[in-house]
Order: C-alpha cells, then sequence, then structure tokens
C-alpha cells in the first residue's frame, strides 16, 4: 500500500479562494558553504513547487523567492526575499506559502509572529513537509508558535554551542585568527616572525621611533619623510600570503600600537559587539574596544614580540595621555603656552585649560579653569592667569633640573643618532638588496624566454627595465641620504653635541629649538603644576610635582586688571598719598615708587605718572597736581585761542602722546606747524571738540577697527551685483 503524504491529502484547509491567489515557495540557505556543500537541501526545496501543484495550484500560478540564498534567518532587514513576501501577504496576492521547514522562513520571533499575523488577515496558508496550517486557526496557530519558538531556541543554541567551543579553543591559546604585520603561521599552525628582514625592521622601527617621538601623527610623518612602506601579507585572493608594500597610515599605524600581539601576548576578545550601535545592514559594525581587565583571553609570552610588555604598557598609556580629554593631558601642540596639559588648579583639583587672545598678531596664553561654568552654569571662572609668570616659572625650574645632567644628556643624545642612523641605514640596505633581487628575477625571466616569441619578449622586456629604473633610482637616493645624514659621527660632531648639551640654557633658547621641544622636555620630567591664586591678588602659589614624586613650591607674582587687586595696594595708596603732601608732582612719584619697589598691575618696570595722576583724582582724592595749558614755549611761535601744543593737549586728555599721534593721522584732530623752527605740531580743540574727544576717548578698545571692518563689508555687499 502506497503511503500518502500530509501535503498529498485532500485537505479542507486549502479552498478555492486560496487556489485563486498566488503559490509561494520561500527557498533559503544560511550560508554561501551550505550552498556549496548542502546542495541537496537546496534541491529539496526547489522541488516544493511540485508539492503546490499537488495542492491543486497550476504551475505558473507558483512563484519562487530565492532573493536570500545565502542569508542567515537571524533578522529580517537584509533579507530581500523575505521582505518581498511579506510584501506579497499583504497586497492579498499570496494563497499559499511553502517551506522545507518552518526555520526557512524566519528564526527570530519578531519576525515570525508577524509573518502569521499578516497570513491570518489575509487568510493565507502555510505548508511545511509535516502539513498544511491555517494561522486563522487556534490550533494550527499554537503549532505555529511552537514550531517559531524552536526555530529560534534552535539558533541560540547552535550559537552557544559554537561559542562555548571558541572560547574553549581561545583559552588554550590555539584559536586562529589573522595576524598582523610582522607575522606569520606556519602549516602546523606555530605563529613566528615574517621570514622577510625588512618588514621586521620597518616593524621594529616603527616601536623605537613611537617612544622617541611620542605621537602618532609625529611617527607617521617620520614615516614618510623617508619614505618607509610597511609590508602586509594579503590574506585573499589569488596572491593570498604575498608580500605587498603599502605607504603608511593613521589607522594602520594606531591599530599596531594597540595590538597586544607585539608584545607577545595572545588575546581574544578585545573587540566586542554591542547591540545597541551594530548596523544589521553592516555585519561588521557594533564592535566596541574593552579594558584590559574585560578581555576574554589573555596569555602573556605565547608568541613572538617585537617589544616588552612594560613597553607596550608605556605605548597605551602614552596614547591614552595624547587624546583632547579632560582627564589627560593631550598630545603636545604648537601654541606658546609651556605648561599646556601639566596645569592643574589648586582650588578645585581640575585639569586647567588654556585660551588663546590675539592682540598685535601676537596670541597671548592664559591658564584658565572654567569647568564649572561649562558643567554647571557658574558665574565666572575657578581661577584664571596670564600664562607668561607661570611658564617662566617652570622654564627656569626645568633649567636648573636638567643642568646636572648635561654630561649624560650629551651622552645619550650621540647615542641616540648613531642608533637611528643605523637603524635607517639597515633598512636602506635592505631595500637595495630587495631592489637587486627584483632586476635580477626580472633579466632571468627575460633570458628564458623564447626569442622568437615577441609577445612575450616585449612585455618581460619592460618588467627589466622598469626593475633597472627603480633600483638605479633607489641608488640614487641612498646616496643622497648618505650624503646628508652619514653612518658615524665624526669627533667634530661628537664635540659639538656635547657643549651643546653642556649649555643647556643656550639650547633651550636657540632658534632650532621649537615650543614642541621645549614641552616636549618639561613633560619628559614634570607630572603636574598645582596653581592657587591667593584671593584677588597678584600672589599665586605654584607647585611642580616632578616625575619622581618630588615637589618644588614657590610663590609667583601674575598680572591683575587694577592696582586695587594688588596684595600691597593699601602700602601704595598711602605712600602716593604722603609723597603728594609733600608737594612732590606725578613724574616724581613714579620715580619714588619705582626706587622703592612698586610695580604696576599688569607687569612692567614702573607705574606711569599718568596712571599715578588718575589714581590720585579719582580714588585717592588728593590734589593731583595742576595741569598747565599754556605753559611756557621755546623759542618760536605761541600757540593761539583753542591751540594746544601736542603734550599739553595729552595731558588734557589724559592719554599717551602716541595715541594723540594716531588720532591725528585717523583725521580726527585739526593740527598745523609752527611758521618757524623746530616747526612743531599745534592741535586746535574748542570746548566741543574737547568733549567729542573725551567721550571718545571712554570707547572700548578695538572700536574703530570693528568699525572700520563692517562699513568695508557694507560697502563690498552694495557693489555685489
Amino acid at each position: 500500500m502506497t503511503a500518502v503524504m500530509p501535503w498529498e491529502r485532500a485537505d479542507s484547509k486549502v479552498s478555492d479562494r486560496h487556489l485563486q491567489r498566488l503559490a509561494v515557495v520561500y527557498v533559503r540557505q544560511s550560508t554561501r558553504q551550505q550552498l556549496l556543500d548542502h546542495q541537496e537541501s537546496t534541491r529539496l526545496q526547489y522541488a516544493l513547487v511540485d508539492r503546490a501543484v499537488t495542492l491543486g495550484w497550476e504551475a505558473d500560478r507558483v512563484l519562487v523567492i530565492d532573493d536570500d540564498l545565502g542569508m542567515s534567518a537571524t533578522s529580517a532587514v537584509a533579507r530581500t526575499g523575505f521582505q518581498r513576501l511579506v510584501t506579497e501577504i499583504g497586497l492579498d496576492h499570496v494563497g499559499l506559502v511553502l517551506g522545507l521547514e518552518m526555520s526557512r522562513l524566519a528564526r527570530s520571533g519578531k519576525d515570525w509572529y508577524q509573518l502569521i499575523e499578516l497570513c491570518a488577515l489575509s487568510g493565507a496558508v502555510l505548508a511545511d513537509t509535516d502539513g498544511v496550517y491555517d494561522p486563522a486557526d487556534y490550533n494550527d496557530r499554537l503549532l505555529l508558535g511552537l514550531k517559531g519558538t524552536m526555530s529560534e531556541a534552535e539558533l541560540h543554541l547552535i550559537k552557544q554551542r559554537m561559542w562555548n567551543g571558541r572560547i574553549s579553543k581561545a583559552r588554550r591559546g590555539e584559536l586562529t585568527f589573522p595576524l598582523p604585520s610582522g607575522y606569520v603561521r606556519r602549516p602546523s599552525g606555530e605563529v613566528v616572525f615574517d621570514p622577510d628582514e625588512q618588514v621586521q625592521t620597518v616593524i621594529r622601527l616603527i616601536f623605537a621611533q613611537f617612544e622617541r617621538i611620542g605621537t602618532l601623527h609625529g611617527m607617521l610623518r617620520y614615516l614618510v619623510r623617508h619614505n618607509i612602506q610597511l609590508g602586509i601579507r594579503l590574506r585573499e585572493g589569488p596572491d593570498k600570503g604575498a608580500l605587498q608594500w603599502r605607504r603608511p597610515n593613521r589607522m594602520t599605524l594606531q591599530t599596531l600600537l594597540h595590538n597586544p600581539a607585539y608584545a607577545g601576548i595572545y588575546a581574544y576578545g578585545r573587540r566586542r559587539v554591542d547591540p545597541r550601535r551594530k548596523d544589521p545592514a553592516r555585519p561588521g559594525t557594533g564592535r566596541v574596544v574593552q579594558a584590559r581587565d574585560e578581555w576574554l583571553v589573555m596569555i602573556p609570552d605565547v608568541l613572538p614580540a617585537y617589544i616588552s610588555v612594560a613597553q607596550f604598557e608605556a605605548n597605551e598609556a602614552r596614547l591614552a595621555a595624547n587624546r583632547a580629554r579632560a582627564e589627560s593631558m593631550g598630545a603636545v601642540r604648537g601654541g606658546p603656552a609651556l605648561a599646556a596639559g601639566l596645569v592643574f588648579c589648586g582650588r578645585c583639583g581640575r585639569r586647567m585649560m588654556v585660551r588663546y587672545h590675539t592682540q598685535h598678531s601676537h596670541a597671548r596664553p592664559e591658564y584658565v579653569c572654567c569647568r564649572d561654568v561649562t558643567n554647571y552654569g557658574a558665574q565666572g571662572a575657578c581661577q584664571l592667569l596670564n600664562a607668561g609668570c607661570v611658564d617662566a616659572f617652570v622654564e627656569r625650574q626645568v633649567l636648573a633640573a636638567l643642568q646636572p645632567a648635561a654630561v649624560a644628556v650629551s651622552l645619550h643624545a650621540a647615542d641616540q643618532v648613531m642608533a637611528e642612523r643605523a637603524e635607517l641605514e639597515k633598512l636602506w640596505t635592505q631595500k637595495l638588496e630587495r631592489a637587486e633581487y627584483e632586476a635580477d628575477r626580472a633579466r632571468r625571466c627575460y633570458h628564458l624566454a623564447e626569442p622568437e616569441n615577441r609577445l612575450v619578449v616585449r612585455q618581460l622586456e619592460k618588467e627589466w627595465e622598469a626593475a633597472l629604473a627603480a633600483q638605479q633610482k633607489l641608488r640614487e637616493d641612498h646616496e643622497r641620504f648618505t650624503r646628508t645624514s652619514p653612518r658615524t659621527l665624526t669627533p667634530a660632531e661628537r664635540q659639538t653635541i656635547t657643549a651643546l648639551a653642556g649649555d643647556i640654557t643656550g639650547l633651550w633658547h636657540a632658534e632650532t629649538t621649537t615650543v614642541t621641544d621645549r614641552k616636549e622636555i618639561a613633560r619628559a620630567i614634570i607630572d603636574k603644576v598645582v596653581l592657587t591664586v591667593i584671593g584677588t591678588s597678584e600672589r599665586v602659589t605654584a607647585t611642580i610635582v616632578w616625575t619622581g614624586g618630588a615637589t618644588t613650591k614657590e610663590e609667583i607674582v601674575r598680572p591683575v586688571r587694577s592696582l586695587d587687586q594688588l596684595s600691597y595696594y593699601p602700602q601704595l595708596a598711602a605712600r602716593i598719598r604722603e609723597l603728594a603732601g609733600q608737594g612732590i608732582g606725578a613724574n616724581g612719584i613714579a620715580d619714588r615708587l619705582e626706587a622703592e619697589g612698586y610695580r604696576p598691575a599688569k607687569g612692567g618696570r614702573r607705574i606711569t605718572a599718568t596712571t599715578i595722576r588718575d589714581l590720585m583724582r579719582r580714588r585717592l582724592a588728593c590734589p593731583a597736581g595742576r595741569v598747565h595749558r599754556h605753559r611756557p614755549a621755546p623759542p618760536g611761535e605761541e600757540p593761539g585761542p583753542d591751540e594746544w601744543w601736542l603734550k599739553h593737549l595729552a595731558a588734557e586728555l589724559d592719554m599717551t602722546t602716541s595715541t594723540l599721534y594716531a588720532w591725528i593721522n585717523r583725521g580726527w584732530i585739526t593740527t598745523r606747524r609752527e611758521s618757524c623752527w623746530p616747526h612743531r605740531l599745534i592741535a586746535h580743540a574748542d570746548e566741543q571738540e574737547l568733549a567729542e574727544l573725551r567721550e571718545r576717548r571712554t570707547r572700548p578698545p578695538g572700536w574703530y577697527s570693528r568699525r572700520i571692518w563692517t562699513e568695508t563689508a557694507e560697502t563690498a555687499g552694495q557693489q555685489t551685483p
């Protein structure tokens, strides 16, 4: 007796209403490898067309959707075939959905129940090798839900078994993964150094230069300047395993420095997928770098090492410190602030930032602690002070600390120059050897070809000529390098290095020493500089915490905005009153104060007479001395009514003569020259003009430049068609 299969029964669930619509056969395999190894499963799925015909559909009314071959059913986002199926069901075009088993349709509960709900709403039925199911029927819906749950659980179990096996193999150090540049894997599975010596030399040179330079971009510029390329083994394609030389780039170097394999550490689980950041359309996205204590596997001394573990940890710390974050020092930048990244606020303990002001094309740095302003909307900065006084203090202490080590510095500098030149010379030798091999190989290929076969010989001849040209160019570049950087230091060069290192101060202030060099030196021996302004005065307590833990504490003086912020302002005011009471003028008082050691608020050598007059007139309420509008003039012409000698007008307006000359050049003051020698300038200013000049005197600095810029912009806008 012949057995009757479930789909061959005259099932009452398939009606004429279903037969009037399409029957859809959904075909899917999870991976491309399954398409090659499990071809019988694919044939069985395509054979479902015959089963749809057996259920009553015409062959031309059976639609096969096989767009998802090689796609996993974990999600429907990237499965265009499943999306097409859902669309056809939603448009009421489908009466039957056929699949070899329900797991072929979806292994996600979200996608599976969406499909069931759409079939129930449109009246479509589903079928597999076990039978036909109507999602609108309670029993069938319960069975379909159970099948979907089992498919999803099965996928979870498969992944769990694979993951456990992977972790177990990784903990033994046997799990293979793509090796970074500088390593190869033997057929036995053992990881060894790349057999190409030039590849090893470049890797070691990169780590040595990063230790010396300290920044990723600086190391990249060094490699580009010396035309150094990275040797990369191809991981796929017909030339898999072949060595290619590629120019260095920032991301490759960053990955190289962060890779623990170069320190001999076998590590697994350094990057894990964060579902919140994963893009379903891009399989490689969502990976997040984990902290070292969160790595799944870390086994030291498994791989051959280019550097020590201590050097790897130092490189990691240096890269973290170079990040532009509030908690890190940051990389050395080109600004003039010497202690940038080292300064901490003595009040709140936070790192102080650098802020630059441009005045007369010069950048004026200042250290400011404004975290509360940025984060909490505070009214003012915690501390703010000019960087000049701090940098002068740091510079003085750094030079004092370096002075005893001058001899050691000279010897180390000479050894460092010798080591660097030796590494570069070794690399040049390997480049020349490789170029010679390539040229010889091209020559042998050319001679092995039959001379009559001109189609081949012409191409081999071009390749030989190209190899010879590359070899010649490399020789010329090497000769040029040898002339500019000889292999060994001459006695004169060693003596020069020793002399320069002995004169630390001269070397520090030399034109060849850049701001970046000075900052690197300061960071090498200083851990941080803690600043505490005493009240709002000019006195600042500065403490240097050296790298070894020792501290140096000193009180420095900063510029302040006004005289009344000075800690000795009461003594200064009393002294000015005393001298004014003795009948001494402003110039005489300025001379006395300079001799007695009083200094102005914003730095400088002396408090000017103009400042003393203003202080006496506005704050101290004491006689400031009478300003003579018409002093006896030298032999010559006398000013007329409403006319002034320039120094008298400057005193009347309480401004400097140089500013007055600037106003004359701008046409704000009318002048004439006296008719006889010495032909001095005489300014005209009546009462109304004096009032206008006094009003202009009260305007903020820079108002004239801003007005000129605005007028120029408006004129340009009017002339634009």
